[in-house]
């Protein structure tokens, strides 16, 4: 019994090493999808990047994109002391598997050695669970078993291999999906490295069509649905600062305007603005914002107490973070003692305009 208390403490030990030892977190999402080569990438500014999405299939085994197994190599040349993580999940296609997985000792043990065995076959440093979203207490106590078997898991795969262990996050909205149903905390401060907050998506026409909204605000005066308001929750819940990482958009949400003359944040709208490179949602990259301003002469507002940028041009009206509130986001993650800030996704930059400044501003 002893010696089996030694060897549960040693196991402990060399767990708080690996996560006490990150200093700060300068990540981003790179997308399969995104049409972004992983030769584009500037990987000097972040720390970690991940690489994003692996698959689940109908046996829990982990599934990848052959593009997945050059992603650390390659930006390794330019920056070798660079962390990189599979990110498997991501939207809410997967929701229903997730929590069948979860929900089974067998189909977690599955899951769990099927992600470890990928991350170390394609020289990934890390994996990050992007599930939305659990939606039941069920869900959510399964989760917390997930989180702690992995992390045994992980603790045991590299004291047998004496490799460093693997780095284990969580993409996740706020600590309460609503007041009935919340993430396991206690789960999440002792099992992961770090959560990714998902700060963004609090406004969009795609269901709030009738007024123009600040889509990832980090204040909203009357509402909790604000980055702060997150990040308060998670801390308010027992979750320390340091194993929590910003989200910063790189893109925006497009409204068409009832009034053009009415263009403040609350104006009048009628729905998602159309054009080139808008989504059904009124969803647009931060590049192709940009674009938009140039093109149109489009009016730019950076509004303080919400921390967010917009722009209109006729009826098309943008709410999005530019360098004004990406620099204040960050500022407030140094300040509040955050372990850093993480975007979602690397292709939505503008000739590295946001991820340079970001990582300046976090020094």
């Amino acid at each position: 019994m002893a010696l089996r208390n030694l060897l549960f403490f040693f196991l402990f030990l060399l767990h708080l090493h690996s996560s006490s030892a990150q200093s700060s977190v300068k990540a981003a999402y790179w997308s399969s999808d995104s049409g972004f080569a992983l030769t584009d990438i500037n990987p000097t500014l972040f720390t970690h990047l991940f690489c994003a999405f692996a698959g689940l299939d109908q046996s829990n085994q982990i599934t990848i994109s052959p593009s997945f197994s050059t992603f650390t190599q390659t930006l390794q040349q330019k920056n070798p002391s660079l962390k990189t993580l599979l990110s498997i999940g991501g939207g809410n296609s997967m929701a229903s598997a997730f929590a069948s997985m979860a929900s089974q000792s067998s189909s977690r043990k599955t899951f769990i050695d099927s992600s470890i065995k990928t991350a170390r076959a394609n020289n990934f440093h890390g994996l990050d669970l992007d599930w939305e979203y659990p939606s039941t207490s069920s869900d959510m106590t399964n989760l917390g078993t997930l989180f702690d078997e992995w992390r045994t898991a992980i603790t045991s795969e590299s004291t047998q291999t004496g490799k460093t262990p693997l780095i284990l996050t969580a993409a996740l909205g706020f600590s309460s999906i609503h007041d009935s149903v919340t993430y396991p905390v206690q789960s999440i401060g002792r099992s992961l490295d770090w959560v990714n907050v998902m700060a963004y998506d609090f406004q969009g026409p795609g269901w709030a069509p009738q007024a123009t909204g600040a889509p990832a605000s980090l204040y909203t005066p009357g509402s909790r649905f604000s980055g702060s308001a997150g990040i308060q929750a998670w801390i308010g819940a027992g979750l320390s600062s340091k194993k929590l990482v910003l989200g910063l958009p790189y893109y925006g949400r497009a409204w068409k305007l009832t009034n053009q003359q009415n263009n403040g944040v609350g104006a009048p709208a009628n729905g998602a603005a159309t054009g080139t490179n808008i989504d059904t949602e009124g969803a647009i990259g931060y590049k192709q914002i940009k674009s938009f301003i140039q093109q149109t002469v489009a009016t730019q507002v950076y509004n303080a107490t919400y921390v967010t940028n917009y722009c209109y041009s006729g009826t098309t009206w943008i709410g999005f973070d530019d360098t004004q509130s990406i620099a204040a986001k960050v500022s407030f993650a140094k300040n509040n003692n955050l372990l850093g800030y993480f975007a979602w996704q690397i292709s939505g930059d503008n000739d590295w305009a946001l991820s340079q400044l970001a990582s300046q501003t976090l020094g």
